[in-house]
């Protein structure tokens, strides 16, 4: 274990270790989280960002979001809104369910359709309401409130470091940056002097995040930033054991056996969580991420894109890697 490595504590929850899954909508569904906790495992995996407005309407497929393993522990939800009253009732909902120990709000989604009704990204462009959203979410809140932001909106809405002090002045427990603005998206490289700034501007945890791919790159943002922590998003996607990597301090390289067994405890999990049809098509792109830079693979992906029977997915990819029926 490096020496960047390090428990962290947010009021009375305490994590193992300051590398984490970020939350990222349409993939880090409990199949995905079971998957990753079973490599490092990260110190804390996030639910897929939740309407805080869809809650107030006790919508079921929201809830479904926010569920959390019995071994998911400490866990986190991320809510967005932009909202107040709004995010307060559902604060108040979730003080109710004990396997919730964090709640975070995003405020940094880039995609239109939240950004047009001034949630994620948009709430950067009206800082009092980053202000009063914070303020009375901690009031509100019997578990640590995390918020997880942006380097700015645009070029002319640099606002990392007002946000920061903002959520540092209201008790927010900890801030993560990633280093773009929404104009950027994921576009060019993760900006890792804003998230410095951060870390030399407030005391409370700071967590880098942006183009963490490898060992390399994690470190990079350890040393460079002095960040407290790092969030782990893309770099995850079929790539679950970068967490071992981080944690080892060395890359780990799955065998074909490995990886081929990884994939098929996933549509495992998949096949638990949801009923078939929905979670053959969600597996499609987690399918398409293991097998990403693999010789051959392109035809492979393709072939399993038009396949709707998953037992016939599973022969293809077994047929692919070789593998021996048992």
């Amino acid at each position: 274990m490096l020496n960047y490595i390090k428990k962290i504590k947010l009021k009375n929850v305490e994590i193992d270790n300051n590398v984490y899954l970020a939350p990222m909508a349409g993939v880090t569904d409990i199949p995905f989280r079971k998957i990753c906790r079973k490599f490092g495992p990260p110190g804390l995996t996030y639910t897929e960002m939740a309407s805080s407005k869809a809650m107030e309407f006790e919508s079921s497929k929201t809830e479904k979001l926010l569920e959390i393993m019995d071994d998911e522990r400490p866990s986190v939800v991320q809510i967005f809104g932009s909202n107040s009253k709004v995010i307060c009732n559902t604060i108040e909902k979730l003080n109710n369910n004990e396997k919730i120990d964090i709640i975070d709000i995003n405020m940094g989604c880039p995609a239109p359709k939240l950004v047009k009704n001034g949630d994620g990204a948009g709430l950067l462009l009206d800082l009092k309401n980053v202000e009063n959203i914070v303020k009375e979410a901690v009031k509100i809140s019997d578990k640590p409130i995390t918020v997880k932001t942006r380097k700015g909106f645009d070029k002319n809405h640099i606002t990392a470091i007002d946000v920061a002090k903002i959520c540092e002045y209201n008790g927010v427990s900890q801030i993560t940056i990633h280093g773009r603005t929404r104009e950027e998206y994921y576009l060019g490289k993760a900006d890792l002097d804003i998230i410095k700034k951060v870390k030399d501007t407030v005391s409370i945890p700071v967590i880098g995040n942006g183009d963490i791919v490898d060992v390399l790159s994690a470190k990079n943002m350890f040393e460079y930033t002095g960040c407290d922590g790092i969030m782990v998003a893309r770099g995850a996607q079929g790539n679950p054991w970068i967490f071992k990597s981080i944690l080892d301090g060395k890359d780990y390289i799955p065998s074909k056996e490995e990886l081929y067994n990884v994939m098929l405890e996933h549509i495992k999990y998949a096949l638990e969580y949801d009923i078939k049809k929905h979670a053959t098509l969600k597996l499609r792109k987690h399918i398409a991420w293991y097998l990403k830079g693999l010789e051959g693979s392109t035809k492979i992906k393709d072939k399993i894109n038009r396949e709707d029977d998953i037992e016939k997915v599973k022969e293809i990819l077994r047929e692919y890697f070789k593998i021996e029926k048992t």
